[in-house]
């Protein structure tokens, strides 16, 4: 089943902010009674939302803007269901909290004003719905893991567990000293009548039809994105004589990339050292670059030349005597495509040597002020189960390139992602459940939204050591950010400075459910693939050895 991440900002009224601050925590006391109450914490969300993994609500106050408050949510299958058993489990309190919220300017604004009426009657889950924003980059680390197939694993788990470990066993455990094939087949039969969807296949979690989805959305990416920086090239192209125009390009290419070189050293107390070297990535991704370069080549040129070849039919009728074949204006189209790729180079030389102007310019904040009771106040609510949860706001970069950039980069970063993460990793990293980006405020802001195993400290020095790349071209945007270096050098690998911006621009999560606040990323993995063996009558010998070493 297809999960889905989402959020839902909507502007506070200032003298309100207080009082939703408030109905935040009287929900989250109500939900959250632990043993005092209801068995486990927040059970009423757990019966009669089934779909959702995860939520959070957060006010973010702030001196540019008016407060905001985010519900973020991931679940399974569409928002549509989601949002009509929320309110059934808190219809009256959402109401309530909208009522804190500001009315829209645009089209729902009759919609808000039916939902927050006095004595109002009208189901909240539409505004919610239509208030609702989809993320700029999103990761889903067990993917294709519905919440209840991952209890249902983690209840089997258990259950492996409490029958290999009995301790009400009288003589020896007959696990002891038989091969792995054996333990297998003793367990799927000792565990088989409690646990009858073992007779039944596993769904596949991410089927054909999604994966060749994600590929195609890829490379129709990377094509446009190739498209648009060779438009110099294709352009000038038919203009000049062919040296003519490869030594415009050449020495445009030359003359950027120079400007560029010499602006590449860091500037002072800026530079940070660390393992990555620009060359040996650029050689270990040159396979796939020149496998998108001949997608782009292909259909590009295949588009231009039914373009042209239908051109001509309008103007001189199918067949009509001199008019070239398809495959000969196919040849000659590719011809052009080619020669038009020298564009590429003169682009990308140019928007680094821009780029790298502007990050010399930049404003880094240093030590930005973080408020000591809301430090304080975050700190109390971490840690008390094996995952957390984040929230942040930050204002973006003004400027066309930076747009284009973090507008291009954050579609690029989603649409690879989905292709390449998908083994519950993100990078070498594997705590992140869900996490998101989204742009608010018409693109002046960007926030973003993890739920994630271990503490606040330890995810992002996970992040600092293992993808600071990532995380500076992802975040690298932010006003204030450590200073980067060409999108994705330094930024984040100034530890210490990076983790201080991050933390000034995080809030209180004052309401946040986990649906299974014991697992981890690398848990929720394990018990799959145990789930995954016992579902199988037999297994090989090599298979077994394989699945033995989960238990």
């Amino acid at each position: 089943m297809k999960q889905t991440t989402f959020c839902v900002p909507l502007e506070v009224k200032p003298d309100s902010c207080s009082r939703l601050s408030a109905l935040i925590e009287r929900m989250k006391a109500a939900e959250d009674t632990g043993a005092g109450g209801f068995p486990e914490n927040f059970a009423q969300l757990q019966r009669e939302v089934p779909s959702l993994h995860f939520m959070s609500m957060s006010v973010f106050p702030t001196p540019e803007f008016d407060p905001m408050f985010i519900l973020e949510a991931n679940i399974d299958g569409p928002p549509g269901v989601f949002w009509a058993q929320l309110e059934a489990a808190l219809g009256d309190d959402l109401r309530d909290v909208l009522r804190c919220c500001k009315r829209p300017l645009d089209g729902d604004g009759p919609l808000y004003d039916a939902v927050t009426a006095p004595d109002a009657r009208a189901p909240v889950a539409p505004y919610f719905e239509a208030r609702t924003q989809p993320p700029s980059v999103f990761h889903h680390g067990n993917r294709g893991m519905t919440r209840d197939r991952i209890l249902q694993e983690d209840a089997l788990f258990a259950a492996v567990r409490a029958t290999i470990d009995n301790p009400t066993r009288v003589g020896p455990s007959p696990y002891r000293g038989v091969d792995a094939g054996q333990v297998h087949s003793m367990l799927r039969a000792e565990l088989r009548p409690a646990f009858g969807w073992l007779d039944d296949p596993a769904e596949t979690r991410i089927p054909l039809s999604e994966r060749l989805a994600d590929l195609a959305r890829l490379l129709v990416f990377v094509v446009v994105l190739l498209l648009v920086l060779s438009l110099p090239g294709l352009l000038l192209a038919p203009l000049l004589s062919r040296p003519g125009y490869v030594a415009m390009m050449a020495v445009s290419a030359f003359a950027f990339g120079l400007a560029a070189y010499l602006r590449r050293k860091p500037l002072p107390g800026t530079g940070v050292d660390t393992n990555f070297r620009l060359l040996p990535a650029l050689l270990k991704g040159a396979a796939p670059v020149v496998g998108f370069v001949l997608v782009y080549v292909l259909v590009t040129s295949l588009l231009l030349t039914i373009i042209v070849v239908a051109a001509e039919w309008l103007l001189h009728g199918l067949g009509a005597a001199g008019s070239p074949g398809f495959v000969a204006v196919w040849r000659s189209v590719a011809v052009y495509v080619l020669w038009g790729l020298l564009g590429i180079v003169v682009s990308a030389a140019l928007i680094i040597f821009w780029l790298r102007y502007l990050e010399r310019r930049d404003p880094s904040h240093d030590a930005p002020r973080v408020d000591e009771l809301t430090l304080r106040e975050m700190i109390r609510r971490e840690d008390w189960i094996a995952q957390n949860h984040m929230g942040s706001i930050v204002l973006i970069k003004p400027g066309v390139l930076r747009t284009v950039i973090i507008r291009a980069g954050h579609l690029g970063l989603g649409l690879l992602l989905r292709w390449t993460a998908t083994d519950g990793y993100l990078g070498s990293m594997r705590t992140v459940h869900f996490a998101h980006w989204a742009f608010l405020n018409n693109g002046s802001r960007l926030l973003f939204f993890s739920n994630f195993d271990h503490s606040w400290d330890s995810y992002l020095d996970d992040f600092i050591e293992k993808a600071h790349q990532g995380l500076t071209l992802a975040w690298g945007c932010g006003v204030g950010f450590p200073a980067t270096r060409f999108l994705i050098l330094d930024g984040a690998s100034h530890g210490r400075q990076f983790k201080a911006w991050a933390l000034a621009s995080r809030a209180v999560s004052r309401f946040w459910y986990s649906a299974y606040r014991d697992l981890t990323v690398d848990q929720i993995e394990r018990n799959n693939r145990i789930a995954d063996g016992l579902r199988k009558p037999q297994l090989s010998p090599t298979e077994a050895t394989a699945w033995i070493r989960d238990l």
